[in-house]
Protein backbone atom coordinates (compact mmCIF):
# COMPACT_ATOMS: atom_id res chain seq x y z
CA UNK A 1 0.00 0.00 0.00
CA UNK A 2 3.05 2.50 0.64
CA UNK A 3 4.01 1.71 -2.54
CA UNK A 4 0.96 2.57 -3.96
CA UNK A 5 0.56 5.46 -1.84
CA UNK A 6 3.88 6.85 -2.98
CA UNK A 7 2.79 6.93 -6.40
CA UNK A 8 -0.26 8.79 -6.26
CA UNK A 9 1.94 11.33 -4.17
CA UNK A 10 4.74 10.95 -7.01
CA UNK A 11 1.70 11.51 -9.39
CA UNK A 12 0.78 14.67 -7.56
CA UNK A 13 3.76 16.03 -7.34
CA UNK A 14 4.12 15.65 -11.26
CA UNK A 15 0.51 17.31 -11.93
CA UNK A 16 1.70 20.13 -9.78
CA UNK A 17 5.06 20.36 -11.55
CA UNK A 18 3.14 20.55 -14.95
CA UNK A 19 0.73 22.85 -13.83
CA UNK A 20 3.66 24.98 -12.92
CA UNK A 21 4.76 25.12 -16.54
CA UNK A 22 1.31 25.34 -18.43
CA UNK A 23 0.84 28.46 -15.81
CA UNK A 24 4.21 29.61 -17.38
CA UNK A 25 3.00 29.02 -21.09
CA UNK A 26 0.03 30.50 -20.53
CA UNK A 27 1.69 33.48 -19.32
CA UNK A 28 3.79 33.91 -21.75
CA UNK A 29 1.02 33.93 -24.38
CA UNK A 30 -0.43 36.31 -22.60
CA UNK A 31 2.46 38.24 -23.18
CA UNK A 32 2.65 37.66 -26.48
CA UNK A 33 -1.01 38.44 -27.21
CA UNK A 34 -0.67 41.78 -25.24
CA UNK A 35 2.30 42.65 -27.09
CA UNK A 36 0.66 42.38 -30.34
CA UNK A 37 -2.65 43.70 -29.45
CA UNK A 38 -0.45 46.95 -28.42
CA UNK A 39 1.42 47.18 -31.39
CA UNK A 40 -1.71 46.80 -33.86
CA UNK A 41 -3.22 49.81 -31.53
CA UNK A 42 -0.18 51.57 -32.03
CA UNK A 43 -0.45 51.09 -35.40
CA UNK A 44 -4.25 51.71 -35.76
CA UNK A 45 -3.88 55.11 -34.08
CA UNK A 46 -1.37 56.25 -36.42
CA UNK A 47 -3.14 55.40 -39.22
CA UNK A 48 -6.02 57.31 -37.63
CA UNK A 49 -4.07 60.25 -36.99
CA UNK A 50 -2.92 60.33 -40.54
CA UNK A 51 -6.45 59.98 -41.79
CA UNK A 52 -7.66 62.78 -39.36
CA UNK A 53 -4.77 65.39 -41.10
CA UNK A 54 -5.52 64.25 -44.89
CA UNK A 55 -9.76 64.79 -44.01
CA UNK A 56 -8.45 68.14 -42.83
CA UNK A 57 -6.74 69.34 -45.30
CA UNK A 58 -9.52 68.21 -47.79
CA UNK A 59 -11.78 69.69 -46.11
CA UNK A 60 -9.86 73.50 -46.24
CA UNK A 61 -8.64 72.67 -50.28
CA UNK A 62 -12.84 72.17 -50.35
CA UNK A 63 -13.57 75.44 -48.10
CA UNK A 64 -10.77 77.61 -50.51
CA UNK A 65 -12.63 76.33 -53.69
CA UNK A 66 -15.95 77.20 -52.19
CA UNK A 67 -14.38 80.66 -51.48
CA UNK A 68 -13.19 81.35 -54.41
CA UNK A 69 -16.28 79.87 -56.69
CA UNK A 70 -18.64 82.54 -53.92
CA UNK A 71 -16.45 85.67 -54.08
CA UNK A 72 -16.00 85.08 -57.81
CA UNK A 73 -19.84 84.73 -58.16
CA UNK A 74 -20.66 87.22 -56.10
CA UNK A 75 -18.07 89.79 -57.60
CA UNK A 76 -19.94 89.43 -60.93
CA UNK A 77 -23.40 89.88 -59.79
CA UNK A 78 -22.51 92.88 -58.00
CA UNK A 79 -20.87 94.20 -61.01
CA UNK A 80 -24.16 93.29 -63.30
CA UNK A 81 -26.01 94.86 -60.75
CA UNK A 82 -28.75 92.23 -60.38
CA UNK A 83 -29.30 88.45 -59.36
CA UNK A 84 -31.96 85.92 -60.83
CA UNK A 85 -33.60 83.57 -58.62
CA UNK A 86 -30.99 80.80 -60.66
CA UNK A 87 -28.39 82.95 -59.81
CA UNK A 88 -29.46 83.21 -55.71
CA UNK A 89 -30.03 79.19 -56.07
CA UNK A 90 -26.20 78.70 -57.47
CA UNK A 91 -24.74 81.38 -54.86
CA UNK A 92 -27.02 79.29 -51.74
CA UNK A 93 -25.51 75.94 -52.86
CA UNK A 94 -22.06 77.13 -52.41
CA UNK A 95 -23.04 79.24 -49.21
CA UNK A 96 -24.67 76.50 -47.07
CA UNK A 97 -21.65 73.89 -47.26
CA UNK A 98 -19.10 77.04 -47.34
CA UNK A 99 -20.65 78.20 -43.60
CA UNK A 100 -21.43 74.71 -42.57
CA UNK A 101 -17.44 74.21 -42.93
CA UNK A 102 -17.06 77.39 -41.24
CA UNK A 103 -16.31 79.79 -43.78
CA UNK A 104 -15.14 83.39 -42.64
CA UNK A 105 -17.73 86.57 -42.60
CA UNK A 106 -16.24 87.72 -45.91
CA UNK A 107 -18.00 85.04 -47.92
CA UNK A 108 -21.22 86.10 -46.14
CA UNK A 109 -20.83 89.21 -46.58
CA UNK A 110 -20.60 89.07 -49.99
CA UNK A 111 -23.85 86.61 -50.14
CA UNK A 112 -25.74 88.98 -48.63
CA UNK A 113 -24.62 91.92 -50.81
CA UNK A 114 -26.09 89.68 -53.39
CA UNK A 115 -28.99 88.40 -52.09
CA UNK A 116 -29.74 92.53 -51.80
CA UNK A 117 -29.82 92.97 -55.52
CA UNK A 118 -32.56 93.40 -57.62
CA UNK A 119 -33.75 90.13 -59.24
CA UNK A 120 -32.96 90.86 -63.11
CA UNK A 121 -31.81 93.97 -65.41
CA UNK A 122 -35.04 95.55 -65.48
CA UNK A 123 -35.72 96.10 -61.88
CA UNK A 124 -32.32 97.58 -62.19
CA UNK A 125 -32.26 99.75 -64.69
CA UNK A 126 -35.91 101.15 -63.18
CA UNK A 127 -34.00 101.55 -59.67
CA UNK A 128 -31.26 103.88 -62.01
CA UNK A 129 -33.94 105.80 -63.30
CA UNK A 130 -35.92 106.60 -60.11
CA UNK A 131 -33.02 108.39 -58.68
Amino acid sequence: MENNDRKVVGTESRITMEDGMGEQIVKYWVQEVLALMSAALGWLARKVHKWKLEQDLVKQGVLAILHDRLYQACQFYLQRGYCTIDDRDNMEYMFRPYKALGGNGTGEDLYNRCLALPYGPEKARNDGEKD
